[in-house]
């Protein structure tokens, strides 16, 4: 089995692309989904929290989002924290899927995979592309978010740069170029390199 990454900044179409990979039969794990879901129902992660942010971060047994995103999103230092401390349970939750799993090639999205060294143990990575201007459109229009918002939450992720540099693939998604073919390509290319 080959473990492929999907990364990108916020707003590049990761989940799009995802999609795609899905409706061609190719299993995806979507670890902000699945982080979402973990925080609530993982009672070791829960407990961990909680020691750490506060009892009053859960009601009725539910993390409280908006009030765990004013905490962490002020404060670059408790958003590592968080993350250092999620990421763990998600990498465990992944490897379990992956047992699962019966196809050659599975992938794992994820917006922030090489801060959280969740490329580590992947076979290869791909990165979804698009330029600023098209993503803060594409988040407004998704999140309802004013363009101050979008640039603070695009300046505390890696570069996008940076994430093209250290990925394997590229799929640009300006609209224009074609997913389908592009993704194609990779596909093609992961089932013959052999890692």
């Amino acid at each position: 089995m080959k473990k492929i990454g999907i990364t990108g900044g916020i707003g590049v179409g990761k989940t799009y692309v995802s999609d795609i990979l899905e409706r061609l039969n190719y299993p995806v794990y979507n670890s902000d989904v699945m982080s979402k879901k973990l925080v609530n129902t993982n009672t070791e992660l829960i407990s961990i929290i909680k020691q750490d942010f506060g009892h009053d971060i859960y009601h009725n047994n539910l993390i409280q989002s908006s009030k765990l995103a004013a905490l962490v999103f002020a404060n670059p230092l408790m958003l590592n924290k968080l993350n250092s401390i999620v990421h763990p349970f998600v990498k465990k939750d992944f490897n379990i899927w992956c047992e699962n799993q019966d196809s050659k090639l599975v992938f794992k999205e994820a917006a922030i995979l090489f801060e959280s060294n969740s490329n580590i143990g992947l076979d290869a990575v791909i990165c979804v592309c698009a330029n600023e201007e098209i993503r803060i459109s594409r988040i407004q229009k998704r999140d309802n978010k004013n363009q101050e918002e979008i640039k603070l939450i695009i300046s505390r992720q890696l570069r996008q740069e940076e994430k093209e540099n250290l990925s394997d693939y590229k799929i640009i998604n300006d609209g224009k170029s074609s997913l389908l073919l592009q993704i194609d390509k990779i596909l093609r290319d992961l089932k013959k390199v052999s890692y």
